[in-house]
C-alpha cells in the first residue's frame, strides 16, 4: 500500500511541477486507483503485485467508497449554495410567512457563508429565504449576563446579521460560573466588549453593536427603533417593564426570559400579533424580597444556558416566520426535577401598556 501512496504522491507532485490543473491531477490519482483495484480483482491471491499493493481489495473498496461519499457531499453543498442564492434573491417577491418580523429577504452572502449555514438551508421550514431573513435581521439583546451569553452566541452562530447588545456591567469572577460568553482573561472588561470578542471569533460575518451603558428611559426609544426584535435577558423588574413599554409602543416582538435558582421561564410578548405583553402577565413588580436576584438566591450553572438558548430559538422562529413561537404562552422549565410546563397566556384588556392595541385590533 505504501507503494501506491508513493506513486500517488509522485503523480500529484509531477503535475504540480509541470503546471497541470488540479482537476487533471485528481484524474491521474483516480486512474491509479482504478488500476490498483483492477489488479486486486483480476490477479490471484498472493500474487506479488497484490502483496505489494495491500493484498486485499477490501481496503481499496472502502477507500473508494469514502472518496465517493466525499465527492457526493461536496456536490450537494455546491447545489445547495446555488439553490439558496437563487431562492434568496427571489424571496422578497414571494413574501414572508404570517407573523414574521418585518425583515427584507434580500442580501448578499460572503464567501463561505453558504457552507457555514448549510445545516440551516437544508431545513424545509427555514431554507434559503429563512436564512436570508436571519442575515438581514437586526436583534437587540438587553443584558450580556446569564441569559444573554448563550442567546448572543447562538444568534451569532445562526447568522443574524446585526446584533446589538447593551449592558453597563463589567466581567466579574462570579459571572464565570454561568456566563459562558466571558473568560477569565477578560475579568474587568465591559461585558458588551467581551461578548463582542466571543461573537466575532465565532462568526466574523455578523455585525455586533456593543453599548456599554445601562438602558435608560430617555434613550430606549431611539435605540429600539433601529432593531426588528428585542430579547430581554435582564434580572430586574424596572428594566423589564421599561423594555416592555418601549417594545409595545414600537410594535416590536419581545422575547423575554427569567431565572430563579433551578427554574426558568420564557415567552414571546407580541401584542401586535395578538399576544399579551409582559405587564399583562405581571401587572406589578413583586414586593421586595419575594423575588430575590440570582446573586441573592443563587442559580445552577447550566440553567441560563437552557433558557437563553430557548430564547435564541424563539427569536429565530419569529424572524424567519416559521414554527409556532411562544406567543400567548409561557414555557416553564424546572431543572431540579427535569419538568417542563407550558401555560397559556391571554391579553388583559385593562393593561395600561397594551390594552389600547388589543382594543384597536378588536375594533
Amino acid at each position: 500500500m505504501l507503494l501506491v501512496l508513493a506513486l500517488g504522491a509522485a503523480i500529484w507532485g509531477l503535475g504540480w511541477i509541470i503546471g497541470l490543473p488540479t482537476r487533471l491531477r485528481w484524474v491521474g490519482i483516480g486512474l491509479l486507483y482504478v488500476a490498483v483495484l483492477g489488479l486486486h480483482l483480476t490477479l490471484p491471491a498472493r500474487h506479488p503485485l497484490r502483496l505489494a499493493t495491500g493484498e486485499s481489495p477490501a481496503l481499496w473498496l472502502l477507500l473508494g467508497g469514502a472518496a465517493a461519499l466525499a465527492l457526493i457531499y461536496g456536490a450537494g453543498v455546491r447545489a445547495l449554495k446555488r439553490r439558496a442564492l437563487a431562492r434568496g434573491n427571489s424571496a422578497s417577491d414571494a413574501g414572508t410567512a404570517p407573523g414574521a418580523a418585518d425583515v427584507p429577504a434580500t442580501g448578499p452572502y460572503a464567501e463561505g457563508e453558504i457552507t457555514r449555514y448549510a445545516r440551516h438551508i437544508v431545513l424545509r421550514e427555514l431554507g434559503g429565504p429563512g436564512q436570508t431573513r436571519l442575515k438581514t435581521a437586526r436583534v437587540l439583546v438587553i443584558g450580556a449576563g446569564g441569559l444573554g451569553s448563550p442567546a448572543l452566541m447562538y444568534l451569532a452562530a445562526a447568522g443574524v446579521g446585526t446584533i446589538g447588545v447593551i449592558d453597563g456591567d463589567t466581567v466579574d469572577a462570579s459571572n464565570l460560573q454561568r456566563q459562558v460568553i466571558h473568560t477569565e482573561a477578560r475579568i474587568g472588561m465591559p461585558k458588551v466588549f467581551s461578548a463582542e470578542l466571543a461573537m466575532q471569533a465565532l462568526n466574523p460575518h455578523v455585525q455586533v453593536r456593543p453599548y456599554h451603558r445601562p438602558l435608560e428611559p430617555e434613550m430606549a426609544p431611539a435605540l429600539f427603533a433601529d432593531y426588528d426584535l428585542i430579547l430581554d435577558g435582564t434580572d430586574n423588574f424596572e428594566t423589564r417593564y421599561l423594555v416592555n413599554r418601549v417594545a409595545v409602543a414600537q410594535g416590536k416582538p419581545l422575547v423575554s426570559g427569567a431565572l430563579a435558582q433551578w427554574e426558568g421561564q420564557l415567552s414571546v410578548f407580541d401584542p401586535a400579533h395578538g399576544a399579551p405583553c409582559y405587564q399583562c402577565i405581571f401587572p406589578e413588580a413583586p414586593a421586595p424580597g419575594l423575588a430575590p436576584s440570582c446573586a441573592e438566591a443563587g442559580v445552577i450553572a447550566p440553567l441560563p444556558g437552557v433558557i437563553g438558548t430557548m430564547m435564541a430559538m424563539e427569536a429565530i422562529k419569529v424572524i424567519a416566520g416559521t414554527g409556532a413561537p411562544l406567543r400567548g404562552a409561557m414555557l416553564i422549565y424546572d431543572g431540579l426535577y427535569a419538568e417542563t410546563r407550558r401555560i397559556g397566556l391571554k391579553p388583559r384588556p385593562d393593561c395600561p401598556v397594551c390594552g389600547g392595541v388589543h382594543e384597536a385590533r378588536d375594533g
